[in-house]
């Protein structure tokens, strides 16, 4: 008969003190530890974010619009040399639904709307809805309220036909008014 070795007991821990903040543990040599920043962070989903976190976007990208139609108010499209020629005009002669864009956009800067609308409707038409849509979310960001965009299919496809709607007609002979 074998004799059975003795149980493995391990020692019991030292009793820690309530009053006592427990000691550092050393990690083993080789072990993979958290950076110090990581060490005490509180686990949980993220608090709502900042008002000034909610505004960075929308005040980005209008940030980015204002200073585009600054350039283009101050640099006149008008004037040769100053902006690439579209190449589908440049090398087929028709207009695309963008033709125009620039010169409308240098109108719609210096107040004179019935030129912008002349270079390209359609553009201004997207400057109004593109107005629109950042009030909206700006109004938004600043009362805390998600914005989103939700536009069923009919509406997209509404969009896409009344875009090539316009494209064909500009470049008709009847459709010449909106061409630039």
């Amino acid at each position: 008969m074998d004799p059975k070795p003795p149980p493995l007991a391990s020692p019991a821990p030292p009793p820690r003190s309530p009053a006592r903040s427990p000691e550092p543990v050393e990690p083993a040599p080789g072990a993979v530890t958290p950076p110090s920043w990581a060490r005490h962070a509180v686990v949980g989903p993220p608090g709502p974010p900042s008002r000034a976190r909610r505004l960075t976007a929308p005040l980005g990208i209008l940030a980015a619009a204002v200073t585009a139609f600054v350039y283009v108010g101050a640099v006149d499209p008008n004037e040769p040399g100053h902006y690439p020629v579209c190449p589908l005009v440049r090398f087929t002669g028709i207009l695309c639904p963008g033709c125009g864009g620039l010169r409308s956009a240098h109108a719609f800067v210096h107040g004179d709307l019935a030129t912008a609308l002349g270079a390209n409707a359609f553009a201004v038409a997207g400057y109004l809805v593109f107005a629109v849509v950042m009030a909206l979310w700006l109004v938004r960001a600043v009362r805390g309220t998600p914005f989103r965009i939700t536009l069923g299919p009919v509406w997209w496809w509404s969009a896409g036909a009344l875009l090539a709607v316009f494209s064909v007609v500009r470049n008709l002979p009847f459709g010449s008014a909106l061409a630039p």
